[in-house]
């Protein structure tokens, strides 16, 4: 891959050696050896975090003199002035701009001695950042409709974008050490220069489709690798918190590196300064097939871990429940008997089948196992329906990280199952109103095995389906109904066309249900039509 070198600061990667006149912009010598500039993630036509939260600005300075800061409207009028004294021994300076409204364009200029760099074309709204694997590095270029939502992308000019080059590092770093590209305004270009490269078409798609609502600027940095486990993107005393080894190995269908924290600390420990509003994370295809079973601890770790990084480093400007936004992952192999990827999507949700949940606050998912794309140039594993994942993200952002209350963000969830002992049915009752959408697909299985695990589990064909209740047939299994699941496959079904969904067309998540262990009570209650099983998330019973 080339790379260009500027400064021994900001080596910028692939296609975006074209772009280092940035770079040049926004260094500017003081003295031998030393430059002033702002730190590799600022730069002209960025987006800064508006208001209430204070936009964190940094970057490079000579010690011994303070760094002043002044923002300025478009015809001069200076807005603020901030000082920031230059630290050692990195020689960096920081400063917390005032909270400001959204909108713009404002220069921003850092100072120090004669020396001066501006930085140009900048707004102030959300800025969110989109991590994970390949499914989130696919670019617009691969998706489905690639060329009418290139062509659209020139009506969006105040969405703005940012990417990280992939880099990996064994120490924490303070700094990205390369880009892909610099903060620009999005074109056909740069939203479709390549297969997994830059710019991510979910990041892109959720800051559209955010954008159309919100009417003020979207600031999104992408920070992607494909292949990669989530080990690689915590923190050390994150995979510490889950008891994980330090040598992960490597998981099958990887292509990007595994070594645990290097990521973070090359793609994710450097950006920490940032005021963010928001995280989308697609990620987990690579832990089907590594450390599976603890990916309800690593993954609502890496949550909580990265908030509260965000949160100190931005000196409190992140908020400490800084919403999460992640996609359950969609299909790969058809009629597999492999039930690692309906393992990993109950992990993404701690075992607790939807967020955001006691476990996982302020969180949101998209479902996407009725996604599936068995046709799709790139393998079954990257579906190039990224429109309706991104649909389903900023549905789950608009309600849990903007706070819109009417906006129904999930599928439809059961509350109660009652078995009716005499009939051999099964009625379980839904949170919402239902849509029976296949009627020739079999979802739902019972564990009716005597034993305690596994499970002997059996299909149980749907009966019925009434506003929020769906009836099934416990053929083989009498009335020893120890457990329910829903769509436990790794391809559950065809494209949109699972067994249930709401009224607005989102899919019932899938679910694992186990009666209390112990069976009796308080497991069971007597009811008037038969026996109600208190079925709960949990893994007593074995999967």
């Amino acid at each position: 891959m080339m790379t260009l070198s500027l400064g021994n600061r900001w080596p910028l990667s692939g296609h975006a050696h074209r772009m280092a006149a940035w770079v040049l912009l926004a260094l500017a010598p003081v003295a031998a050896g030393v430059t002033l500039g702002f730190a590799s993630y600022y730069g002209d036509h960025m987006v800064l975090q508006k208001g209430p939260a204070g936009a964190v600005v940094w970057g490079y300075g000579e010690l011994g003199a303070a760094v002043t800061l002044v923002l300025s409207e478009d015809g001069g009028f200076i807005v603020m002035k901030k000082t920031a004294p230059v630290k050692g021994p990195s020689g960096t300076w920081t400063a917390v701009l005032d909270p400001m409204a959204q909108g713009g364009p404002y220069a921003l200029t850092a100072g120090q001695g004669s020396a001066n760099v501006t930085l140009r074309d900048i707004y102030f709204g959300d800025v969110w950042l989109c991590s994970g694997q390949s499914n989130m590095a696919m670019t617009v270029l691969q998706i489905a409709n690639a060329s009418r939502e290139l062509a659209a992308a020139a009506r969006y000019p105040h969405v703005r974008l940012f990417a990280a080059a992939p880099a990996r590092s064994a120490v924490e770093l303070e700094d990205l050490e390369r880009i892909d590209l610099p903060w620009a305004v999005p074109t056909a270009e740069n939203l479709g220069q390549g297969n997994f490269t830059y710019f991510s078409a979910v990041c892109w798609l959720l800051g559209r489709y955010l954008y159309e609502v919100l009417r003020y600027p979207v600031g999104l940095v992408e920070a992607a690798w494909g292949g990669t486990p989530i080990e690689a993107w915590s923190s050390p005393r994150a995979l510490r918190a889950c008891g994980l080894p330090e040598d992960t190995g490597s998981p099958a269908l990887s292509s990007g590196p595994q070594t645990p924290s290097v990521l973070w600390n090359a793609m994710i420990h450097p950006l920490l300064n940032m005021t963010l509003r928001g995280v989308a994370w697609y990620q987990g295809e690579a832990n089907a097939f590594l450390h599976t079973d603890r990916y309800n601890c690593t993954f609502p770790t890496l949550i909580a871990d990265w908030r509260r990084a965000f949160h100190a480093a931005s000196a409190g400007q992140t908020e400490p429940l800084l919403p999460f936004g992640f996609v359950q992952l969609s299909t790969y192999r058809r009629q597999s008997p492999d039930d690692s990827f309906a393992r990993l999507r109950w992990h993404q949700t701690a075992d607790l089948g939807v967020v955001p949940n006691a476990r996982m606050p302020g969180t949101f998912m998209a479902v996407a196992m009725d996604l599936g794309d068995e046709r799709s140039p790139y393998g079954s594993i990257h579906p190039r329906d990224k429109q309706n994942v991104a649909h389903r993200l900023q549905l789950g952002a608009r309600a849990v990280a903007y706070g819109e209350k009417e906006v129904i963000f999930q599928g439809p969830y059961p509350t109660r199952a009652v078995l009716e002992v005499t009939r051999g049915l099964l009625n379980v009752t839904y949170s919402q109103e239902l849509v029976w959408r296949r009627r020739d697909t079999p979802a739902f299985e019972v564990c009716c095995s005597s034993q305690p695990s596994p499970c002997g589990w059996l299909p149980a064909p749907v009966v019925t389906v009434e506003s929020r209740r769906v009836t099934l047939a416990l053929a083989g299994c009498g009335t020893l109904v120890l457990g329910l699941r829903y769509a436990w496959a790794e391809w559950p079904c065809d494209y949109k066309s699972c067994v249930l969904y709401n009224t607005q067309g989102l899919p019932a998540p899938p679910f694992l249900l186990d009666t209390l262990p112990g069976g009796g009570t308080p497991g069971r209650a007597e009811t008037a039509r038969g026996r109600e099983l208190l079925l709960l998330p949990g893994f007593s019973r074995g999967i």
